[in-house]
C-alpha cells in the first residue's frame, strides 16, 4: 500500500488487472495487489481514492513477479496462500501495531461479512495510513543482491560485513537495509540508513529501524521452531492518520516478500543452492534467470514450475502453521 502522494489519480482510476466487485471501487494496482475503497464511502466527497476513504480492501492474486515484471501464467492458489500467511504471522507480532480491522458487522441481529464473497480468502480489510516510502529490508543472512553487493564492496547498503562470507552464510548479527519505494513505473533502490533520515526524518529513521530488526528477530524465532530459517524479509509501515502512531502494513513475512529455507538443508548442505532449499519464489527467480536475458517480454513459466512453486508456498504455510 503506497503513500497517497506518490501514486497519480491516474493510476488510481483505471487499475487494469483489479477484478470489478460490487460496492467497491479500485485505486491501485500492484504486481500483485489490488486496493479497492467502498464505492459510496459516507466520508468521502470526491471520487473514491485512499487520500479520502478510512478503510482499504487489500485483495492478493495469483499474479507472481520477478525481476520487476509481472509473469505468465499466475500461480494457483497464491494469493489465498499469502492471505493466509500475513494473517497468521499479524496474529503472532502483536508488540507492534498492525493495519488489520474487523472484516464482519452486526447488521439486525445477525453478522454480516464486509470482505466481497468472490475474494474471500485472499483480501484483507485494513485502515488507510499515510505510509513511509521505505521497504524495511532486513537480512539475517548474505545473499540475493546482498550477495552480489557483498562481493563488490565487502558490504551491503553501506554496513561492511566480515571478510570470507559465502553466499548463503549466516551473518554475525542482523542488518537493516533498507530500499527507497520508488514512483510507479521506476525501480525501487537500495540505500543507506542515513537516506532514510532525509527521506523520513531521524526519529521515524531509527523507529523504522528499530522495530523492523525486532520483528525479524521475533519471527526468525517462530520460523525456526518449525524447522524453517527465515533469511530476509521486507517490512513496509505507515503512520495512523488520527495518532499518528507507526503501524505495520501490508503483507508480512509472506513467501513473496521473504526467502524462507529448510533448516536442516542449510545446516548439511555443500553448495549454496543445496543449502538454501526455498519455500518461496526463488523457483522462479532462477529458471527466469537462466531463461530470459531481460531484454523484451519475459517468457512464459513452464507448467512444472508452477507446479513447484505452489507446492513450495503451501508446504511453507504448513510447516510454519502445523496445518
Amino acid at each position: 500500500m503506497r503513500e497517497n502522494e506518490r501514486v497519480s489519480q491516474s493510476e488510481y482510476e483505471s487499475p487494469a488487472s483489479a477484478v470489478a466487485l460490487d460496492g467497491w471501487a479500485p485505486v491501485y494496482s500492484g504486481k500483485v495487489r489490488d486496493l479497492y475503497v467502498k464505492s459510496h464511502d459516507g466520508e468521502q466527497t470526491d471520487a473514491p481514492s485512499l487520500a479520502t476513504a478510512s478503510r482499504v480492501l487489500v485483495v492478493a492474486s495469483d499474479r507472481v513477479s520477478a525481476f520487476d515484471h509481472v509473469l505468465e501464467p499466475g500461480i494457483p492458489g497464491k494469493g489465498e496462500l499469502l492471505t493466509t500467511l500475513s494473517l497468521w504471522w499479524f496474529d503472532r507480532l502483536t508488540d507492534v501495531p498492525n493495519h488489520l480491522v474487523p472484516d464482519h458487522e452486526p447488521v439486525g441481529g445477525t453478522v454480516r461479512e464486509i470482505i466481497p464473497a468472490s475474494v474471500a480468502g485472499r483480501a484483507m480489510l485494513c485502515r488507510t495510513l499515510n505510509m513511509f516510502p521505505i521497504e524495511c529490508v532486513v537480512r539475517g543472512y548474505l545473499t540475493g543482491s546482498g550477495w552480489k553487493e557483498y562481493l563488490e564492496t565487502q558490504s551491503v547498503c553501506g554496513i561492511k560485513l566480515p571478510e570470507g562470507l559465502q553466499n548463503g552464510d549466516r551473518l554475525p548479527e542482523p542488518i537493516y537495509t533498507p530500499a527507497w519505494k520508488a514512483p510507479m513505473g521506476q525501480h525501487d533502490e537500495n540505500i543507506s540508513f542515513e537516506r532514510t533520515v532525509e527521506l523520513v526524518g531521524p526519529t521515524i529513521a531509527a523507529e523504522l529501524r528499530r522495530l523492523s530488526l525486532a520483528l525479524f528477530q521475533a519471527a526468525g524465532a517462530i520460523a525456526e521452531q518449525a524447522g524453517v530459517i527465515l533469511a530476509d524479509t521486507k517490512f513496509e509501515f505507515g503512520a495512523d492518520r488520527q495518532t499518528g502512531v507507526t503501524v505495520l502494513a501490508d503483507e508480512v513475512l509472506t513467501s513473496d516478500s521473504s526467502r524462507y529455507w529448510d533448516a536442516e538443508a542449510w545446516r548439511t548442505g555443500t553448495t549454496p543452492e543445496a543449502r538454501m532449499a526455498s519455500f518461496d519464489k526463488q523457483i522462479v527467480r532462477d529458471w527466469l534467470a537462466a531463461h530470459w536475458d531481460g531484454a523484451g517480454v519475459p517468457p512464459e513459466l513452464p507448467t512444472e514450475i508452477v507446479e513447484q512453486t505452489a507446492a513450495r508456498y503451501r508446504e511453507l504455510l504448513e510447516r510454519l502453521t502445523g496445518v
